[in-house]
């Protein structure tokens, strides 16, 4: 029952849920784009089913995302206080930047997304589909640009122990945020095309061969394998910069004990912080060397720096390793399905049947990367800033396990229904194939634009 302990799990748990539903929106929105500037360019009908079907996910995803991120907000009240008391006039506008710039232009341009087609001008319903992209992509902008300032702080100074902001230039743009945003950007293009590719091989498999059917599976597999390799480099280059910036996180995430030369790359072990020594190890001779100064003989910093003052271990080492095992089947599963599906034609079944769980293989990734990013933080709430010992409230334990129960008990039930919904649409979209007429078109021989709206 202790009341830091439990608020930092029911923190945990609310982020964990709520970060799934953005990492679907921020992609999606572009994904949705691309969808109808094809059908604008060839007048086939097939690229607005497709649109259709997965511009219900992102309203379905926005709405959660909405709900879970106003209770997530409470929580900087209810349970740490210390938080906005001490950082709120850095926190609290980039917040406000978030809700002004993005939220409000997401919610207001999602209606005509939704609703808007043959009741406005094809252009109108292409430019609401490009503010609602764009909307995505600055809250995300602004987001990052917050957690960033708390991992690596600057632009401020401390005024009776109270951040007061001095340079928002430096705020904003903080040493590790280009990296964090690039990073965060790529993971949900990654979450999205695999949860198109995923629910597409369902359809697949249920026996449809529409045209709506192709074009999704082949955007999907193909944005994958065209995005994993690229963030494989953006995910080195956040690292060193981490290495720069945060050595701590770093030695964790390596389960490095003692600093120094030659450092192994650890691919399996058993962190142990009591004995400070990892047990069934399997490693990589100057591995970590390696990959970190581009030298075997490059020194790494080791958790021996940090005594007292380091993330724990174990959680750090296997998210990081959960985020990169991922990562790699990722681009086997991308590229063995881009291959068939560019040189034959074709998805082989068992490749089709192992793409319908990686639809969620995108979320597992990005949990355990934002794990790692977070509890590497620890102790810091904001890094040589705020502990996260000195921000938490006044509350009850009892009452924080009450309410984490509670919300882990209506977060299981929403997940399941979401991914119901998701399964129900796919299997709807599968029966109904290229047949069903487009909103506002009587029938299909209606399903083409006019020539003036193009």
């Amino acid at each position: 029952m202790d009341p830091l302990i439990l608020s930092r799990i029911q923190f945990g748990a609310n982020i964990s849920f709520h970060i799934l539903f953005p990492t679907i929106t921020i992609a999606l929105g572009w994904v949705l784009l691309f969808f109808k500037l094809r059908y604008n360019a060839t007048s086939d009908g097939a690229w607005m089913r497709a649109y259709f079907t997965w511009v219900k996910v992102f309203a379905l995803s926005f709405a959660m995302g909405v709900v879970t991120g106003v209770t997530m907000s409470f929580q900087f009240g209810t349970n740490w206080p210390g938080y906005m008391e001490t950082v709120g006039n850095v926190a609290g506008p980039l917040l406000a930047y978030e809700i002004l710039t993005a939220f409000f232009l997401e919610a207001a341009f999602l209606g005509i997304m939704l609703f808007g087609f043959r009741r406005v001008s094809n252009r109108i319903h292409t430019l609401a589909t490009v503010l609602v992209a764009g909307g995505t992509t600055v809250s995300a902008f602004w987001i990052i640009a917050l957690n960033s300032w708390m991992q690596t702080p600057t632009g401020f100074e401390m005024r009776d122990g109270v951040a007061h902001a001095v340079d928002w230039w430096a705020i904003v743009f903080n040493p590790s945020m280009p990296y964090r945003l690039v990073h965060m950007l790529l993971a949900s293009g990654l979450t999205v095309s695999f949860f198109i590719a995923g629910l597409s091989a369902l359809r697949y498999l249920q026996g449809d061969r529409s045209q709506s059917m192709w074009k999704a599976l082949r955007t999907g597999t193909f944005l994958a394998a065209v995005l994993i390799p690229i963030q494989i480099f953006a995910g080195d280059q956040h690292g060193l910069n981490t290495l720069e910036h945060q050595p701590a996180k770093i030695a964790a995430m390596e389960a490095n004990w003692h600093t120094g030369p030659n450092i192994p790359l650890v691919l399996f072990a058993l962190p142990d912080e009591k004995a400070k020594e990892n047990r069934f190890e399997i490693t990589i001779p100057d591995g970590a060397s390696l990959i970190l100064r581009h030298s075997a003989d490059g020194v790494v910093p080791g958790l021996d720096q940090f005594e007292g003052n380091h993330p724990p271990v174990f959680p750090v080492f296997w998210g990081f390793r959960i985020m990169v095992g991922i990562g790699l089947l990722m681009l086997a599963v991308s590229w063995a399905a881009t291959f068939f599906l560019w040189r034959r034609k074709s998805l082989p079944r068992p490749l089709a049947l192992l793409m319908v769980p990686m639809t969620v293989s995108g979320w597992v990734a990005t949990l355990a990367g934002w794990y790692t990013t977070e509890i590497g933080r620890q102790p810091w709430l904001v890094t040589g800033v705020l502990k996260t010992a000195d921000a938490v409230g006044p509350v009850a334990g009892s009452h924080v396990a009450l309410t984490l129960a509670i919300y882990l008990i209506l977060y299981a039930v929403l997940l399941v229904a979401f991914l119901g919904v998701l399964v129900h649409l796919a299997l709807k979209a599968a029966k109904e194939g290229d047949t069903s007429p487009l909103p506002g078109v009587m029938n299909a021989a209606l399903s083409q634009p006019a020539q003036s709206e193009r």
